[in-house]
């Protein structure tokens, strides 16, 4: 792969989760996450995307959203739960996306805040539209996802980098 090789990362956020007597790691999802969570596949599937691999966390909200929302993709990537996108920080996050093997183009990260925001923020040196103002305004809620494309290999990809939000998207747009 060249280091022109055109590359798309997605970044989605669980769906809205419970607050049962559980812990944080096994809280499973509310009604509404589970109403939200098909929605939002339904519009990465009008993204035309076409995911090459879809990194989980292991918690119990976001596999529970990623089932939800695969099924209205026309495809399945393949799939890996990754222990290391619970609870991950900025710098835990990048290590994650540096290990994407090359053959990747396009990657879809099932994770959590702050970090899905905080990752977005840091790889979107630009922005399409409004779509960078629109995250910064409204946060990264549950269900939303943001679209950041970029040239280079997987293992470039740095805080800082010249990437570009393409899209941002709320179940509440």
């Amino acid at each position: 792969m060249s280091v022109d090789t055109p590359r798309r990362i997605v970044l989605l956020r669980h769906a809205k989760a419970d607050w049962p007597q559980t812990s944080d790691h096994e809280r499973p999802l509310a009604e509404r996450g589970r109403t939200d969570a098909p929605v939002a596949g339904r519009r990465l599937a009008d993204t035309g995307i076409g995911f090459d691999l879809a990194l989980c966390s292991t918690a119990v909200r976001t596999r529970e959203t990623w089932k939800l929302a695969v099924h209205e993709l026309p495809e399945r990537p393949k799939t890996v739960y990754e222990d290391r996108l619970y609870e991950a920080s900025l710098g835990e996050l990048l290590a994650v996306v540096n290990e994407t093997p090359e053959t990747v183009d396009n990657l879809l990260l099932i994770g959590h805040n702050p970090g899905m925001h905080a990752l977005a923020d840091a790889l979107s040196g630009a922005s399409e539209g409004d779509a960078l103002a629109r995250m910064n305004r409204t946060g990264f809620p549950t269900s939303a996802f943001a679209v950041v494309s970029f040239n280079g290999s997987w293992k470039s990809v740095e805080h800082g980098m010249a990437g570009t939000l393409v899209e941002f998207w709320t179940p509440h747009d």
